[in-house]
């Protein structure tokens, strides 16, 4: 189409001719009418672009809504929400967990730790009896705690360590944010229980001997060296002590509660907490290494330390917050002094007591037990200086957990080879892990 204004005006300063193609302009150049239609003027890249991007933003907020709202809908049912990527063997609500629990009724009451409460119950179809963990949210770092045992718990297994069942998070009745993790129970209670038990009007006392207290040990100790050294990404509990030790129906022992848990890799999150049951340092007074209390990282030599504490404790029947323990005198310097006088006035009197066949003569009693005894000075002795190397103040000095393992079973099996009554069962018939 000629244009019909600037120079296209001028007929007698404008050529058209020679092109049939052409249409349109003035008059005098002769050219027929141009019959097609005008097209349509069609959007920019740039208009293209910024639809596109309304459209893909409008899509994903919609989205991102429905899944807000369909969340909170299970959140006000009670619902549980699964924190175990598919390997929980249950998906219990707050509604069941309420239930199993008589309305978390201080009679199931079975534990009080740091962040939370223990309760006992009982699922209705399953018939299964559990430990129902519920978090303190009011405490600050509980939910940081939840979500450090949650991590730790989906990523390991172990027939030393409690077994999680299932994890609940939603909200309660009152549309408070509610926590619970859900462990298998756990007959025998806790280890604290046994060393340090607080007893009722018509409660019997009730002790461990010696082979029970080893292999106990041996539990807790395969424990850390499976977290240490055989979880990929070295694990450390953080907070190893009596009462976070749980003993099965056949006195297993069973490390739990990893709300301190620190995962040692850089490219792990750190889920970890800087709470503890008293002070601000990580892990509880009495267990926790001395370098931690003066700042430096979280490694496995504080497990081994805690555990060689723990150790001093279960065999000399003394918690190493003792009133007993002041002016620079500890659990580990009461030990060491001992071991170098006296050995049988540092140990818990419970290992020396037995019952003897009523129909023995006593002269026969007496060289038994003095046989006896001997060899269980010499397996006490051996025991003591093993919880000595893991509790020594030099992290680099503390024995290394493999040995500590290999040590005690080697002590277990001396005594299970004297064929000896050592307590209530034979040491003979205890089976042997």
């Amino acid at each position: 189409m000629v244009p019909v204004e600037g120079v296209f005006k001028n007929f007698s300063a404008t050529f058209v001719g020679g092109n049939k193609n052409l249409c349109g302009g003035i008059p005098n150049f002769g050219l027929p009418e141009c019959k097609f239609e005008q097209s349509k003027r069609r959007p920019t890249t740039k208009l293209k672009i910024i639809i596109s991007a309304i459209c893909v933003v409008t899509s994903i907020t919609f989205f991102l809504i429905a899944l807000l709202l369909w969340h909170l809908s299970k959140r006000r049912k009670g619902e549980a929400t699964s924190l175990f990527d598919g390997n929980s063997l249950l998906k219990l609500s707050y509604q069941s967990l309420l239930k199993a629990t008589n309305g978390f009724s201080s009679d199931n009451l079975i534990g009080v730790g740091s962040f939370g409460s223990v309760y006992k119950g009982i699922l209705d179809q399953e018939g299964m009896i559990i430990a129902v963990k519920v978090l303190n949210l009011m405490r600050r770092g509980a939910s940081k705690t939840f979500i450090a045992e949650c991590e730790a718990l989906r990523n390991i297994r172990h027939r030393n360590l409690v077994k999680v069942i299932t994890a609940c998070s939603g909200v309660d009745y009152q549309g408070n944010d509610f926590k619970a993790l859900v462990y298998n129970f756990m007959v025998n209670g806790s280890l604290e229980d046994w060393l340090h038990p607080t007893l009722g009007l018509e409660e019997v006392p009730r002790s461990l001997n010696i082979v029970q207290r080893l292999s106990i040990a041996i539990d807790i100790a395969c424990a850390l060296e499976y977290l240490h050294n055989q979880c990929g990404t070295p694990i450390v509990h953080c907070d190893l002590k009596p009462s976070n030790i749980l003993l099965d129906e056949e006195m297993v022992g069973h490390v739990s509660d990893f709300g301190l848990v620190k995962f040692l890799s850089s490219g792990m999150l750190d889920y970890s907490t800087n709470h503890s049951s008293s002070l601000g340092i990580r892990g509880t007074v009495g267990y926790c290494p001395p370098e931690y209390g003066v700042g430096s990282e979280v490694s496995t030599h504080g497990d081994v330390f805690s555990f060689g504490i723990l150790l001093l404790e279960m065999f000399t029947g003394k918690k190493p917050i003792d009133d007993m323990f002041q002016n620079n005198l500890s659990l580990h310097s009461f030990v060491k002094r001992g071991l170098s006088e006296q050995v049988k006035e540092i140990v818990d009197p419970k290992l020396f007591q037995m019952r003897l066949n009523g129909d023995a003569t006593s002269n026969y009693n007496h060289n038994f037990r003095n046989g006896r005894n001997n060899i269980l000075i010499e397996c006490l002795t051996s025991t003591l200086e093993i919880g000595m190397c893991c509790s020594l103040e030099s992290p680099q000095e503390r024995m290394n957990i493999s040995d500590a393992i290999a040590q005690l079973t080697s002590i277990r099996s001396k005594l299970v080879g004297t064929r000896l009554p050592w307590g209530r069962e034979t040491v003979s018939e205890l089976q042997v892990c």
